[in-house]
């Protein structure tokens, strides 16, 4: 096992004990304070059982998101650290930092390869204080899940700008979806202390174990509607979004902080 995945093993055992009531309400509101946690959406810090609790806290009030079935929305409440155009197969984790889509989507994937040359990518960094649920960005229907095993590097800007094809390298969950005819993927990348990455339409998914080997789910009847909660993160993390080419035209929020609900582009 790496060392970043046995930290992160060790640090999820810790993350989802629950300690008697004083100690817990202690570790919550230093967590709160420590790292800024805007709980203003949220229950009071004091009533959830575990730190795990509290990194996927659900929102008490509801956010509006744009209606616009020509709007797609972000995701997550997040950093845009990089969005722009694939060039053929090669996309950016940061500038200057370039990777292989085709590499980070597996030969699981390759049906599509030539349809996402030349598309469009954003990438959402979720920071420890942010909310850690993703939502759909858009109506769509699930086509295929693939777990990829791998390394938990850290995903911050500094782990980013150091460390070569991250993306590629890190345990990480594809979604493959199709909405108006066309393809786009999710890619939720595990890093150092997330303990899980969880799937609310797929129980089989654990991330952050031993696994070794890639597993695949398809699925034919599962329709997805836009802002619906598709699961969390176990501390944050980043989600990569990748788009067929001439599907969509994005936004220009490079280095902008964005709100789950909040629109991020819209179709061509």
């Amino acid at each position: 096992m790496h060392i970043t995945n046995l930290i992160s093993s060790y640090f999820g055992k810790f993350a989802k004990k629950e300690f008697p009531s004083p100690l817990q309400k202690l570790i919550n509101s230093s967590y709160v304070k420590l790292m800024g946690l805007n709980m203003s959406e949220f229950k009071n810090a004091r009533y959830y059982k575990s730190l795990n609790d509290l990194f996927t806290r659900e929102l008490i009030i509801k956010r509006e998101i744009n209606e616009n079935q020509n709007v797609i929305i972000s995701p997550t409440d997040s950093l845009i650290t990089q969005c722009g155009q694939i060039q053929n197969d090669i996309a950016l984790q940061i500038k200057g930092m370039e990777y292989s889509v085709e590499e980070l989507l597996t030969y699981y994937c390759s049906s599509n390869f030539e349809k996402i040359k030349d598309g469009s990518f954003m990438n959402f960094y979720l920071s420890p204080k942010d909310y850690h649920r993703y939502h759909a960005p858009c109506d769509f229907k699930l086509l295929k899940l693939i777990h990829v095993p791998g390394k938990l590097y850290p995903v911050n800007l500094k782990y980013l700008n150091k460390e070569f094809e991250l993306f590629v390298q890190n345990e990480r969950v594809i979604l493959e979806c199709e909405t108006n005819g066309k393809i786009f993927y999710m890619v939720f990348v595990g890093a150092l202390n997330v303990g899980q990455m969880v799937f609310e339409f797929e129980n089989r998914v654990e991330t952050n174990t031993n696994a070794k080997e890639m597993k695949v789910y398809t699925y034919e009847n599962i329709e997805i509607s836009k802002g619906e909660c598709l699961g969390y993160f176990k501390m944050g993390s980043t989600v990569v979004m990748l788009w067929e080419n001439e599907m969509i035209e994005l936004d220009n929020l490079l280095n902008q902080n964005v709100k789950f609900g909040q629109k991020i582009a819209n179709y061509l």
